[in-house]
């Protein structure tokens, strides 16, 4: 026996979903209609397919960006629960740094600024390295997923110029947080130049270390706010877009709280 076949309308009243949300799905691939009527593109959905649509409104339901919606709906089953475990736990250590930093935040307008974290800032002159380099937009819900799959990449192209010289850093083109999807850079230094490398020019820089403590989303803009409130009052200026510096040895799963895990770098004249 044929399954049934839903009209859009339909289909989007019992998947709670509505028209709007099932053209944008249908331009993403997320939800494709079973048939489309040639002569008169009237668009029908099978009835199985209410369980996807289901699924798509509770990930949405949970704040899930569509690029990852997109993750759990393609691959589903074993896997797709895995992205979904993993995306939740990346909220709830947002929630719990966003606790702090409201906290931090409430001191502030009690106290003022002298209630901020106090960070040493420093300056450095950062010689021209040889990069190999990939840039991509990324969402803040992608972005530890994304800089570890480029990382690796990033890793052979780095072995292939004579291994890596230096420090992985990413450099943030763009603001990268809950409303903007920035361009960031990946960068790996090399000590073989080729036309799969640049060269990062030298430059002067003002930077803080930072700890696994204050290394997590949001927290870590507030180191981002010492070293431009640093810049300000020491009359220098900004020349480059800001940047994080990884320590080879720092590992988030076995690192103390106190333990570097990267410095906020900002480029400077």
């Amino acid at each position: 026996m044929a399954e049934p076949l839903l009209t859009i309308g339909v289909f989007a009243r019992r998947s709670r979903l509505s028209i709007k949300a099932l053209r944008l799905y249908k331009r993403l691939g997320l939800l494709l209609p079973a048939e489309i009527d040639p002569q008169t593109g009237y668009r029908r959905y099978r009835e199985s397919q209410l369980f996807t649509a289901r699924l798509i409104v509770g990930l949405r339901r949970l704040d899930m960006p569509l690029s990852e919606v997109v993750r759990v709906i393609s691959v589903a089953g074993e896997v797709g629960a895995s992205v979904l475990t993993s995306y939740w736990e990346w909220v709830e250590r947002r929630l719990a740094a966003q606790r702090e930093l409201a906290e931090e935040l409430r001191q502030s307008l009690l106290w003022g600024e002298s209630r901020f974290a106090t960070f040493d800032i420093r300056e450095r002159d950062q010689p021209e390295q040889i990069v190999v380099s990939e840039t991509c937009a990324v969402d803040i819900a992608a972005l530890t997923a994304t800089t570890a799959d480029m990382t690796e990449q990033l890793t052979r192209s780095a072995a292939a110029h004579g291994g890596a010289s230096g420090e992985r850093f990413v450099i943030y083109h763009g603001e990268v947080n809950e409303d903007s999807i920035g361009p960031i850079e990946i960068c790996i230094p090399v000590t073989t130049e080729s036309t799969a490398t640049r060269r990062e020019p030298a430059h002067r820089q003002a930077y803080v270390s930072v700890t696994k403590a204050q290394f997590g989303w949001p927290q870590i803009l507030s180191a981002y706010d010492a070293v431009e409130r640093w810049i300000d009052q020491h009359g220098r200026r900004r020349i480059g877009s800001p940047r994080e510096m990884y320590r080879a040895d720092f590992d988030p799963a076995s690192a103390a709280p106190t333990d570097e895990a990267c410095d906020v770098i900002f480029p400077i004249a």
